[in-house]
């Protein structure tokens, strides 16, 4: 059978699971989405085994955690939210609205993450009866093949059609292009050229930004502090995570003292301009794309490409560098454990100096804050163009969703207009679902309209500009 036709078919078969699903009840989409979490967190360490094995990135006890923690999150996140029938009433306005499906969602699936973001999407899409179809990277194959089976042996066990859940059976650009032209909803986790291809199909699409976390440390929090929840969330799984910390900036009194408590809790500080370039031509040959024969690597294999010696067991390399933005490539996203280190005089000119590589790359996702000052987590807030602001936590842990924060537990980190993005903050079900507005006429109206136009009942004839206060 021809590529397009198999595509055809994996859609027909789709939609025809989808209309089967529509009308189902609230209990029946929760069992649907808890089995997709479940699964992924009772076989947590066969996945994460895979996922390493395939993609050749990351590391296994890291995605282990992940694929238990992700999975946790999200359905105690979602578990008691509505997505079936009425989900809110407004006595005041009169109005309904009512959830309804979108259809076939598209999931495009990154080989950052082949596990958590397909059991994510799976789970959101579920949650409001649409149906999902993945489209795995080409370094992603298997793991996709078995969570489809895994999934579809769940929705099984809950007497629903096992064909809400498929994946594409031949992978390539054309079949995913091919995919996303025929979903109802695309979303998009990868890559900016995959992602502008899911926003030029002529779908709605929740695609994604690139990441480049610009970090600052405030002089009044403790040294050791952030240092170790910034080695946590830069050497997390390799640094693959987009919510990585990239780029510290340290006030300068305290810069020796910063770079002293990294070293002392696992980093290697590179020394030297010599070092120093061989990093930079390692990580981005000729100053050009990211060297992928790196990203997922740990600091050790990446010290070893670099020609590097660095003690067994180091978690973090760490780069000073002496210039921002386009004029320094280890500014940019690092999909490795390396972290670049500047000192800055002032808070406000440490803010200016992420913004500045901000403007450069990752404009849009997100920046970390570690400061005791509010003011000055406010400050850096509105002058930076981010979608989350991390405060005190590992970024790279922690801003997808955390026990110990607020933000919505999630695999895809939207970036606004900044990021090209169609919407900023963290994908949740809600993004999966059509809204039907009903709307009762009010007792009394709450516009004055002198003509009865818009009116059935006589209303106060004066004009509402004129009012007091307007």
């Amino acid at each position: 059978m021809d590529r397009a036709l198999t595509v055809e078919a994996l859609v027909a078969r789709s939609q025809a699971a989808q209309a089967q699903f529509a009308f189902a009840s609230q209990q029946q989409a929760d069992a649907a989405a808890r089995a997709i979490c479940k699964v992924v967190y009772d076989n947590a360490a066969t996945l994460a085994a895979l996922a390493v094995t395939e993609t050749r990135m990351g590391n296994v006890a890291d995605k282990i955690s992940k694929c238990r923690m992700k999975p946790a999150l999200i359905w105690q996140s979602i578990k008691d939210k509505k997505s079936v029938g009425v989900i809110a009433r407004n006595d005041a306005r009169r109005t309904l609205d009512i959830a309804k499906p979108m259809g076939v969602v598209a999931s495009i699936i990154p080989a950052t993450n082949p596990i958590v973001t397909p059991m994510s999407n799976a789970a959101f899409a579920l949650k409001t009866r649409n149906a999902v179809i993945f489209a795995p990277h080409p370094r992603a194959v298997d793991c996709t093949r078995r969570l489809v089976a895994m999934f579809r042996a769940e929705l099984e066990k809950l007497a629903l059609p096992a064909d809400l859940v498929l994946g594409l059976e031949s992978v390539s650009i054309d079949n995913s292009a091919q995919l996303m032209s025929a979903a109802d909803v695309i979303v998009a986790t990868g890559g900016a050229n995959l992602v502008k291809a899911a926003y030029s199909s002529g779908k709605p699409a929740l695609g994604v930004g690139v990441g480049n976390v610009q970090c600052i440390v405030d002089r009044d929090v403790d040294v050791a502090d952030a240092a170790g929840k910034i080695l946590l969330g830069r050497s997390f799984d390799n640094g693959l995570i987009c919510l990585s910390e990239q780029t510290v900036f340290v006030h300068q009194s305290q810069l020796s003292a910063f770079i002293r408590e990294m070293e002392k809790q696992g980093a290697y500080s590179v020394n030297g301009t010599e070092h120093a370039q061989r990093l930079r031509e390692t990580l981005f040959p000729g100053g050009g794309a990211i060297n992928r024969d790196v990203v997922g690597q740990n600091a050790e294999q990446v010290a070893a490409r670099a020609g590097l010696e660095v003690p067994r067991g180091t978690r973090v390399i760490m780069v000073q560098v002496p210039e921002v933005g386009p004029r320094e490539v280890l500014c940019r996203e690092k999909m490795c454990p390396v972290l670049a280190v500047m000192p800055y005089p002032t808070f406000a000119e440490g803010v200016a100096m992420m913004v500045e590589n901000l403007n450069c790359e990752g404009k849009g996702h997100s920046i970390a804050v570690h400061s005791a000052t509010p003011a000055n987590v406010e400050y850096a807030a509105i002058q930076c163009a981010v979608s989350r602001v991390i405060v005190n936590q590992p970024a790279g842990t922690s801003g997808g969703g955390s026990p110990t924060n607020g933000f919505i537990a999630t695999t895809t980190l939207g970036c606004g207009s900044w990021g090209n993005n169609s919407f900023s903050g963290n994908l949740s079900f809600e993004h999966l679902m059509n809204i039907t507005r009903v709307g009762y006429p009010l007792q009394q109206s709450w516009l004055p309209d002198p003509d009865g136009i818009w009116c059935q009942s006589p209303v106060d004839e004066h004009d509402i500009f004129h009012m007091e206060g307007i």
